[in-house]
């Protein structure tokens, strides 16, 4: 990878870090499994997540402080276009990623750029919350994959489960965010994250067709794996059931 200036995380996202640990305390007993090699802690490296709730950006914050990362996180272009949150993303060096716009493509640009000033990228490979009915990983994006063919950053597979109990999917019902909100801080319900061994990418490359459906494959393949650690006694649908929720087996990958 091509040397360049290390990034050195700002005041303001190490600070959000820390209170995102405390908030997420509050709410949920979080649980770290796993570990990523010391050698990886500081980057380069790609984190590649599952996504089942609204609130796992801030599980993943708290999750990473714990484990002694400092991530910078791929989210929505529509996070950054809200006025306080916007200004506090763009100065804390996250990265925007304009979905269904013709500059979507920037994004991965952007995050080559940052793995080559060795930092840690934080990325959800299926693109969206997922609307498998069992809340398993589905069919990814292929763009966490051709970002590490491309640059040569190892992938470190990250499965969080619990999140989806804590607020509903649709956050647009206010009276339901708040009735969740004081249930979690009176409950503390279970949240768990666990970190898994770097996903195995040999005989892959950048330039050969198919190639980055295959490393996507492998990466979710490995996602999988590490959640079906920390849900042994849900292996099919979730105990916890959100009304707000859609169904959606279009996307469905297909488990091993």
């Amino acid at each position: 990878m091509t040397d360049t200036t290390p990034w050195t995380a700002p005041l303001v996202w190490r600070s959000l870090l820390l209170a995102a640990r405390g908030v997420v305390g509050a709410t949920a007993r979080l649980r770290v499994t796993g570990e990523v090699p010391p050698a990886l802690r500081r980057g380069p490296l790609i984190l590649a997540a599952n996504h089942i709730s609204p609130v796992d950006p801030v599980v993943m914050m708290a999750a990473c402080r714990t484990a002694g990362i400092t991530p910078r996180i791929m989210a929505t272009g529509g996070v950054f276009r809200t006025p306080v949150l916007g200004s506090v993303m763009r100065a804390s060096g996250q990265i925007r990623v304009d979905r269904r716009t013709a500059t979507v493509a920037r994004a991965l640009d952007d995050a080559a750029t940052a793995l080559r000033e060795g930092s840690v990228v934080l990325i959800y490979p299926e693109g969206r919350i997922g609307l498998d009915p069992g809340l398993w990983p589905e069919r990814g994006k292929t763009g966490a994959a051709r970002l590490a063919l491309t640059t040569g950053a190892p992938v470190v597979p990250v499965a969080q489960w619990g999140g989806h109990t804590l607020i509903p999917y649709d956050t647009a019902r206010m009276a339901d965010n708040a009735r969740a909100v004081l249930r979690d801080l009176r409950h503390r319900p279970p949240v768990r994250v666990g970190f898994g061994a770097p996903v195995d990418l040999s005989g892959l490359t950048a330039h050969t067709p198919g190639d980055a459906q295959r490393a996507t494959d492998r990466i979710i393949d490995a996602i999988t794996a590490t959640l079906a650690t920390l849900r042994p006694d849900e292996p099919g649908r979730p105990h916890h059931h959100d009304p707000t929720r859609p169904a959606d087996t279009s996307r469905a990958h297909r488990r091993g």
